[in-house]
Parts: C-alpha cells; sequence; structure tokens
C-alpha cells in the first residue's frame, strides 16, 4: 500500500520533497562482480525504480581513479545501471538527469518546500520580483552520485564535473569512520557554507532515520554513521533560472539537488 500510495503522489501533486537517488543492489562487490544499482525517485528513502531512458538524462558515467567509462544500456534496463567494473578499487556512479518543471497552484505549497529545505525568507524576493503568488513554474535539476565498493574498494571520492555536488572525503569501505562521516558541498567553483543537509539512514529492515545537519566554513558537514546502514545525503540550492532556462520552461525558480548514497559494511 506504501508504494501504491508513493507511485500516485508522485503522478498527481507536488509535495515538500521528493528525493532522486542511486541506490546499489549491493555496495560492495567481489572484483569480477557486476554493478547494479537503480534509479530511484520517492521520499524517505523509499520509492519508484525506473528504468534507463538515455531521453531522461544529460550524463550517466562512472569514475574509478583515472578511470571514466559511459553507462551503457538499454532502453527500459532495470537496474539502470548493469555493468562490469572497470578496475578494483572504490567506483564512483554519477547521474545528471535532464531538467523538469514543476507546476505551483498557490504559494503554501511552495512556502512549505522552502520551510523545509530552509531558503529563507523566498517570499520577499518572489514579491519584489513582481511574481504571481499562484500558479507559478519551478524548473528543477538532479545531481545524483553513489559510492561502490569494488575488491579491496580503496580509492576516494571526487568531483566529476555537476553544478552543484556532494563529495565524500571519507571512504565508507575502508576508513576509520569512529569520528564520524564527512561529506564536503560545492556549488560551481565555491563551497556551500552554512548549508543545509539532510541524512538518510536506512537499516537492513528497511526503517529510515532522517537527521538534518550544517556545513561548516569549509562547506563540511560531519555526522555519525552505524555498521549495516545505508545513507543517502541530499542538499539543494534555490536561484532564479538563468534567462535562457526561464524563457525555455517558464520557470520562476530553479532547484539543484545534490544528492549522494552509500553503505557502512557491517
Amino acid at each position: 500500500m506504501r508504494i501504491i500510495a508513493l507511485i500516485f503522489s508522485l503522478l498527481c501533486s507536488p509535495v515538500i520533497a521528493h528525493e532522486f537517488w542511486i541506490e546499489p543492489l549491493a555496495y560492495q562487490i567481489p572484483a569480477d562482480g557486476k554493478l547494479e544499482a537503480d534509479l530511484v525517485n520517492g521520499e524517505e528513502f523509499a520509492g519508484v525504480k525506473l528504468s534507463y531512458l538515455p531521453q531522461r538524462f544529460e550524463n550517466f558515467a562512472l569514475f574509478a581513479g583515472e578511470n571514466t567509462a559511459r553507462v551503457q544500456g538499454r532502453p527500459g534496463d532495470i537496474p539502470a545501471l548493469n555493468q562490469d567494473p572497470m578496475t578494483e578499487g572504490l567506483h564512483i556512479v554519477a547521474y545528471q538527469a535532464r531538467d523538469s518543471t514543476l507546476d505551483y497552484p498557490n504559494w503554501e505549497k511552495f512556502q512549505k518546500f522552502v520551510d523545509h529545505k530552509d531558503f529563507g525568507d523566498v517570499l520577499s524576493r518572489h514579491e519584489a520580483r513582481g511574481l504571481p503568488l499562484e500558479g507559478f513554474e519551478e524548473v528543477y535539476s538532479r545531481y545524483s552520485k553513489t559510492l561502490i565498493g569494488v575488491g579491496n574498494s580503496a580509492g576516494t571520492d571526487r568531483r566529476v564535473g555537476f553544478e552543484t555536488e556532494i563529495v565524500a572525503l571519507t571512504n565508507p569501505y575502508t576508513d576509520d569512520l569512529s569520528e564520524g562521516f564527512r561529506v564536503q558541498l560545492h556549488y560551481r567553483n565555491d563551497l556551500r557554507t552554512d548549508a543545509q543537509v539532510e541524512v538518510f539512514r536506512k537499516n537492513a529492515e528497511d526503517n529510515v532515520t532522517i537527521d538534518i545537519y550544517r556545513t561548516d566554513d569549509q562547506g563540511i558537514a560531519t555526522f555519525p554513521v552505524e555498521p549495516g546502514h545505508a545513507y543517502m545525503v541530499d542538499a539543494v540550492v534555490l536561484r532564479e533560472p538563468g534567462a535562457a532556462v526561464a524563457e525555455k520552461t517558464a520557470a520562476v525558480w530553479q532547484t539543484l539537488w545534490a544528492n549522494l548514497t552509500f553503505a557502512v559494511p557491517e
């Protein structure tokens, strides 16, 4: 029933938050194993699995050390990622979705989203631009990554070129996690300081907890992690769309969603 209700909500109405993430079937695999991962749209770390459809993404790629490869698939494939690793070590899977738009029939729905993501006094900015409080558009951009350990799982995360991006400063499969897990938040060439970061934690029974953190003056957020749990880190930028995007989409606001998933071994 939960999944049916979630599908209905995805199709029918804007909600406070819908994350988009990459969820591996296994976060660690042997050196001769397969990289397999679903693309998922939903909330609270549960959602609908999406198939491999090239018309839905701008980039879908793998990174491991100095190696880079495009994710290859057939339209309709689920899981959307299903191919051999490039080498032994940490693999970064990166997915940039094509922009989509969302219509807000009234300000109240948008304000719930603004409050949830802690964007501040957006209403004053909205009114100062002479924008309507009903029937306006948002365009949203998705930038998702996951970390899969192959064989010895050695290696480090890095920037892959997304406009906004979460970079893990900790390798969850090889590093000492007793002092917590560290991520750094980027927007273009800048670090995002004092920015809200949501951390979703899911155990083996699919129970999910959500905690809020903020980045420091180096754009770094640190949070505790537990063995046997999967994690999703999410951070969102709100901005006015550029002239070309506004003309193409008729949107008056643009959101850029950075997402990162990983797991902590037992």
